[in-house]
């Protein structure tokens, strides 16, 4: 499994990073995975300039394309004004508008209280189904006290699992390349049916 985590914290030491990687872990523990952080906060210039000149960088089109190129997406990001980061936004903005169409997206978000929890539903929710995107009914959201607290550990894996189920069941459908059909008669020869 290909699978992008896109960050979108701030800082360093940071909050929204320490969930991304707790998420990470925990689809690592369900299913060997190949593993891409982005951190946006590092393509803030490249993000800028894409909107003022119509290219993307060199470091902004290699995040871009691992997205698009991903089988599943974990999204973390800090709650600003009760909903998520301009650069957070900013990043998918840039994105192609077909590259998330039926790719499992587990949504996350961090904030100081938890009276930010609805971000996941009433902004995260949204800006992925509007990207067609197929994302995972479990969102977490850890708030300052969640950390170290009961129920987190217990959201975290829940989530992670179902982005796997999501990620190995949809992996079959999404289209990837041509598939050669062959009629009838050549598919039971080919099972050895008569």
């Amino acid at each position: 499994m290909k699978l992008v985590v896109v960050s979108a914290g701030l800082g360093v030491p940071s909050s929204t990073r320490l969930l991304a990687d707790r998420l990470t872990a925990a689809v690592g523990r369900q299913t060997p995975a190949e593993v891409q952080v982005i951190e946006v906060r590092e393509l803030a210039v490249e993000i800028a300039h894409n909107f003022t000149n119509g290219f993307a960088g060199r470091a902004l089109t290699a995040a871009l394309d691992a997205v698009t190129d991903a089988d599943g997406l974990i999204v973390v990001t800090p709650v600003f004004s009760a909903s998520y980061s301009g650069l957070f936004k900013s990043f998918f903005d840039v994105l192609d508008e077909d590259a998330l169409t039926g790719k499992p997206v587990l949504i996350a978000a961090t904030g100081g209280t938890a009276r930010h929890s609805l971000v996941l539903e009433h902004a995260l929710r949204p800006l992925f189904a509007h990207l067609r995107a197929v994302i995972v009914p479990t969102g977490v959201y850890a708030a300052s006290e969640d950390w170290g607290a009961q129920g987190l550990p217990e959201r975290i894996e829940r989530a992670a699992g179902e982005l796997v189920a999501l990620t190995e069941g949809l992996s079959v459908t999404r289209p990837r390349a041509a598939v050669e059909v062959l009629p009838f008669e050549a598919q039971l020869a080919r099972l050895g049916g008569s």
